[in-house]
């Protein structure tokens, strides 16, 4: 049964008073929110904005899955007030979102899908400006093709190499590049056996897709999009067990993808992380991960270009 008791606190609390105007509303932008859930710092997004004259709307990424739909951003005074149906959450119920504006950030309370209560803090996602003419440095190999230098694992490790290959043989961990990178070219050669699900993490915010889809409409979810955030413009994924190619270009938030020899995604801007996002500071350099958590994945060749310093 859905709680509404949160509701009936901040009605009666507060004058139900509907801004009409929400061109330039204070809650609109896009948040980087911190959830402080089980002793652990969750990163997560929120997008708001207006539709029409009366209504707020926006975009929601816990701190795993995909962004999904806000129908509606509801105001009650000071407070603000949205749920969001479960995706990959345990449970049935909706997580609900209780927040206020707080200085130049939000903060507020999440009731979670099992019911308890943790709180949560945002700050304004930054502005990634993007170099015209970027002057791009030396090539070096993320992946030596003998052993696992240059990563790291956060618990019990199946990756390993073999023949050359840098491979997850089952679902396990993440591995995430020791070197953090800010603007960069990435040449990736990689192939998944069937039914397969992995994704490269760029900055070890923004995933992309890496999945047995071939055949299947395009979809940010799907080969080659970024996930749940941009949609490719055509499928380009080959059949499992062949080698195939990602050359993606990421300076601040524009992203160019080039997938088996077709660009698939030009010059668009990822506007927030995706499910999965190792933080949220996103002005700040990352790592490159590979998802290993999900299903089996191979690399040959993992090569990144850096732009020289601004």
């Amino acid at each position: 049964m859905k709680r509404y008791f949160l509701l009936a606190v901040v009605i009666t609390s507060f004058s139900p008073t509907i801004i009409s105007a929400q061109e330039g509303h204070p809650l609109e932008g896009r948040w980087n929110l911190t959830i402080d859930q089980e002793g652990e710092k969750l990163p997560s997004w929120l997008e708001i904005r207006h539709s029409g004259n009366n209504t707020l709307i926006g975009r929601f990424t816990y701190a795993f899955g995909s962004a999904r739909p806000i129908a509606e951003v509801k105001k009650y005074g000071d407070l603000f007030y949205f749920s969001i149906p479960p995706q990959w959450e345990p449970g049935a119920s909706d997580m609900e979102f209780q927040g206020k504006r707080v200085g130049a950030g939000l903060e507020g309370t999440m009731i979670y899908t099992d019911g308890k209560t943790y709180n949560w803090t945002a700050v304004a996602a930054p502005k990634l400006n993007t170099i015209a003419n970027p002057k791009f440095g030396k090539t070096q190999k993320l992946f030596n093709g003998k052993n696992l230098d240059g990563w790291k694992t956060d618990g019990s490790n199946q990756w390993e190499v073999v023949d050359g290959i840098l491979t997850s043989p089952k679902p396990g961990i993440n591995l995430i590049s020791q070197e953090k990178f800010t603007d960069f070219k990435l040449h990736a050669e990689f192939r998944y056996p069937k039914g397969s699900n992995s994704g490269l993490y760029l900055r070890g915010r923004y995933e992309i897709q890496i999945a047995d889809n071939k055949g299947l409409e395009p979809s940010s979810i799907y080969f080659g999009g970024v996930y749940g955030l941009l949609t490719p413009n055509t499928n380009m994924a080959k059949e499992p067990g062949e080698w195939q190619t990602y050359d993606i270009t990421l300076l601040g938030r524009n992203i160019t993808i080039v997938a088996n020899g077709k660009t698939i995604i030009s010059e668009q801007n990822i506007l927030g992380m995706t499910g999965g996002a190792l933080d949220n500071d996103e002005a700040a350099p990352g790592p490159i991960m590979i998802q290993g958590d999900h299903g089996p994945v191979e690399f040959r060749s993992l090569e990144i270009t850096p732009v020289l310093d601004r």
